[in-house]
């Protein structure tokens, strides 16, 4: 297999999480079509912060399977830029998605979430599509 690289979000983390048939799972499919899989320091923040003192044990034991890409310099200045061409467009975006988007486009990768409305306004961004072509 080629280096087939693919950054997630929070969301494709909770939704294994929540599966009661972890087959099922984007994050299971993902595991067989890319070789590499990114999170953003921003999605460890947000996957660590909202869960309960029963689920830090399993996020304890996840986490370290995934490379950590940091919210950096590059991702700042590149967070900078996304806001400026969103407001062009009269659109917003929440920070942490801002952030794990930033992070995505400095390193070259694509973004698999579950909330493609919160990113789909980003020109710099490249989105996963659905089997469905969404």
């Amino acid at each position: 297999m080629a280096d087939k690289k693919l950054m997630i979000d929070s969301t494709i983390l909770i939704d294994y999480f929540r599966k009661t048939d972890k087959g099922k799972s984007r994050l299971v499919t993902h595991s067989h079509n890319y070789n590499r899989i990114f999170i953003s320091s921003i999605t460890e923040f947000e996957v660590i912060n909202g869960a309960t003192s029963a689920q830090l044990e399993f996020w304890n034991n996840m986490l370290p399977g995934f490379t950590v890409l940091d919210f950096d310099s590059k991702a700042a200045r590149e967070a900078a830029v996304i806001v400026k061409q969103l407001k062009s467009k009269r659109k917003s975006i929440d920070k942490p998605d801002l952030f794990i988007a930033a992070t995505a486009v400095v390193h070259g990768l694509t973004l698999d979430t579950t909330n493609k409305k919160h990113f789909e306004n980003i020109d710099s961004l490249t989105l996963l599509k659905d089997e469905n072509g969404g």
